[in-house]
């Protein structure tokens, strides 16, 4: 038989860690031992209180059928009270706030709720990749918007203006951003949001890593009039550890979230219950559990710093987020090369920036999510393929 892939997939590639972890697989077959400092999967457990609640509620025999597809409510108020306390945000946990079974399917179901053929999406350049994947899977048509080290990974909103937007109906943005750990300011999402109502797009935010490394965790719903261009995503995998887990959520406008929840509704039959009332009490984590969480991956970047460093890369030392984003040397021809080059001979997988985009091929990052032993490690074997 000879059946033909649906016109939305045939630019659609599988994605980069899918075909990277084989080869690396292949590799450690071989007896490679292959250090992975690429992707960004938490190797620390949650706190031992949302283990606790999992195992609790999923010895109850009432806990197992199907779930709302709006999750419990006592998520809900979770979630809203979280953005609340942290980001000083009210929202009506009935009609404001949406639980995902991860963010990631948060960003598929808002590009096929809103877009179709003939719209467009602006996507920066660089960025998560899933972006352009949800937008191209929707039959809509990505315009990529370029962030540059020279504007701090900000766009140039001037330049956007300029630009014939009336097809866009929405822009994708990231901040702290991944993958260059770059953060916003008051002053950018004012402008932002009056670009948003200028220009009528909607904002769609994605802020799963606002916690870590970051003194000042920050919404864009924060923003006088926010609520009438932003709606935002928001995750645990990050914050709490809790990756595996597939806990995230949707919030902003009531009409909006209600728009969204009649395309997931066909998706998904809910989230497991004690899995949403695990998530309950991570929400409920005081201070103390993101400085912990945050010392550690101190440690852990300057070790990565000074991995860096014996590559002749240059970097930011501010940037925040669960990566190190950094400027390969003028000698190397783009980050596939370096990275290329640390696998084969030192057995070491850094991600090459260019997988985020063209304006990410100077670059490459390095994930915070291993033990500062595995870092050590990974230095050791970097010096001494440069010896050779």
């Amino acid at each position: 038989m000879n059946i033909a892939v649906a016109k939305r997939l045939q630019h659609t590639e599988e994605y980069y860690f899918s075909r990277k972890l084989r080869e690396i697989d292949e590799m450690n077959k071989a007896g490679a031992n292959v250090i992975n400092l690429g992707i960004g999967s938490p190797d620390l457990p949650p706190h031992p209180s949302v283990i606790a609640a999992l195992n609790e509620y999923a010895q109850k025999p009432n806990t197992h059928a199907y779930q709302g597809y709006k999750g419990i409510p006592a998520l809900r108020n979770a979630m809203a009270a979280w953005y609340q306390r942290f980001y000083g945000v009210t929202l009506d946990a009935d009609t404001e706030v949406l639980p995902l079974i991860g963010s990631k399917e948060g960003i598929m179901h808002i590009c096929m709720t809103y877009l179709q053929e003939g719209d467009e999406a602006l996507v920066p350049n660089p960025g998560y990749p899933t972006y352009r994947s949800a937008v191209q899977l929707s039959g809509a048509t990505v315009v990529d918007y370029d962030l540059e080290e020279k504007n701090g990974w900000l766009p140039d909103l001037d330049a956007l203006a300029k630009r014939d937007l009336s097809r866009v109906k929405l822009m994708w943005v990231n901040y702290p951003h991944m993958p260059t750990g770059a953060i916003t300011n008051t002053a950018f999402a004012k402008e932002l949001i009056a670009f948003a109502k200028k220009h009528n797009i909607l904002i769609c935010h994605d802020n799963p890593y606002s916690f870590i490394l970051n003194d000042r965790p920050e919404s864009l719903l924060q923003v006088e009039g926010a609520r009438d261009v932003v709606l935002e995503l928001n995750s645990l995998s990050k914050s709490s550890n809790m990756a595996g887990w597939r806990v995230g959520m949707l919030v902003g406008k009531a009409s909006w979230i209600n728009e969204v929840l009649r395309f997931k509704s066909n998706m998904d039959s809910g989230m497991f219950q004690p899995v949403q009332m695990a998530a309950v009490k991570s929400l409920e984590l005081g201070q103390d559990w993101y400085d912990g969480l945050n010392k550690i991956y101190r440690g852990r970047r300057q070790k990565v710093f000074e991995l860096l460093q014996l590559l002749n890369c240059t970097f930011d030392t501010n940037q925040v987020g669960m990566f190190v984003w950094a400027k390969i040397p003028a000698t190397a021809k783009d980050g596939y090369e370096v990275t290329d080059k640390i696998l084969q001979k030192a057995h070491v997988f850094i991600t090459p920036g260019g997988i985020f985009g063209s304006n990410g091929n100077g670059y490459i990052r390095v994930s915070l999510c291993k033990d500062e032993a595995v870092f050590e490690e990974a230095i050791n074997r970097i010096k001494t393929t440069l010896k050779k």
